[in-house]
């Protein structure tokens, strides 16, 4: 039985909110071309309908609420060298990414379960942003021979403590639960045993129609404040240590250097020469040029520099390859193209 496209992509009204209700579970809801089509022509919906007031995201299985993009058909096409179908793609997700960001009515998302890659690019550029218990967040595209995307290179900036930026795009370091809030990719936590409860109040919610965004997306918040945990652990010792080595690091090999006479936290340093080490290194030093680029900036030129960065990359031999090793014949030995970061030389990428 195969997937009915049109049935990837669920939409419920209620009075005064729609629903778009991602449904295609055998994927963990991984986005192709023709959901991404779906969910911005139900966006152009909801913001030309003077009674849909919010847009609500969430995922029609508990497995995730979206695992990324669908790499498998992306790679397969950069295979072939169609890379029209790659570049419309990207171009096509970064535009829904940045019509989020810039929606002009409040948009919630749940982020329960496996949230990486597209998911991220929905859930960044929402105004609630809910993680549970369930909620797993990581940017883990350098170990497929890409780079964390979705706006992710200059969002980070203004959401993400110090350092952890450049330490999550670069280690694809999996985040759990409250640790999502607490790192700054969502801004609310709450038990997943709660959910039905969350839509329900979602659905019968009627907010005043002359009400700013701002003031909208408050109204939303103190309805389903309930249900939120503002019990966020905390993690001084590792704040402070990734502070300390990654923030404002333009070098990698300069940043591994300062790790390997790091005497403290040595459990997270390990970690990170064992996940550096199994990633491509052309995409290790394309991300970090990125986020050196990306920081500070205006999303819309965020996602411009990541869609060079994306054509560049599509058409480097490190992301067939990656998703060969990792997702297709699943043997974990990836021939990287050079394999060592003092070899890479991005003299073909123009910022």
């Amino acid at each position: 039985m195969t997937d009915q496209p049109e049935n990837h992509v669920l939409c419920r009204r209620s009075k005064f909110m729609m629903s778009i209700i991602l449904n295609r579970p055998r994927a963990i809801n991984s986005l192709n071309e023709g959901m991404i089509d779906q969910i911005d022509d139900l966006l152009d919906q909801a913001r030309s309908d003077a009674h849909c007031r919010f847009v609500f995201f969430y995922s029609a299985t508990q497995k995730g609420f979206c695992a990324g993009g669908d790499v498998k058909e992306l790679a397969g096409a950069a295979e072939r060298q169609d890379y029209e179908k790659v570049d419309a793609f990207f171009r096509k997700e970064y535009a829904l990414d940045l019509k989020l960001h810039l929606f002009s009515k409040p948009v919630v998302v749940l982020a329960d379960g496996i949230t990486m890659g597209g998911g991220l690019g929905i859930t960044a550029g929402a105004d609630v942003r809910i993680a549970t218990e369930r909620t797993r967040m990581a940017m883990p595209e350098t170990r497929i021979g890409f780079f964390p995307d979705v706006g992710a290179t200059g969002w980070m900036f203004s959401r993400c403590p110090e350092g952890y930026p450049e330490y999550l795009g670069l280690t694809g370091y999996e985040m759990r639960g409250a640790e999502c809030v607490r790192l700054g990719l969502a801004n609310y936590y709450m038990l997943s045993k709660n959910i039905p409860r969350l839509i329900e109040t979602l659905e019968k919610f009627e907010p005043d129609a002359d009400l700013s965004k701002e003031e909208m997306t408050g109204e939303i918040i103190g309805k389903i404040a309930e249900y939120f945990d503002d019990g966020i652990p905390e993690d001084k010792a590792m704040d402070r240590w990734v502070a300390k080595y990654f923030a404002g690091q333009s070098d990698l090999l300069h940043l591994l250097d300062s790790l390997s006479r790091c005497t403290k936290q040595q459990e997270h340093c390990d970690e990170v020469f064992s996940s550096i080490g199994e990633r491509s290194p052309t995409a290790l030093v394309l991300a970090l040029k990125l986020m050196r680029h990306n920081e500070g900036r205006r999303i819309a030129d965020v996602f411009a520099a990541e869609l060079k960065a994306a054509a560049f990359i599509s058409r480097h031999p490190d992301y067939a390859e990656g998703v060969r090793a990792r997702l297709v014949d699943r043997d974990d030995q990836p021939c990287w193209t050079p394999d060592r970061i003092d070899q890479v030389d991005l003299t073909g990428f123009v910022l």
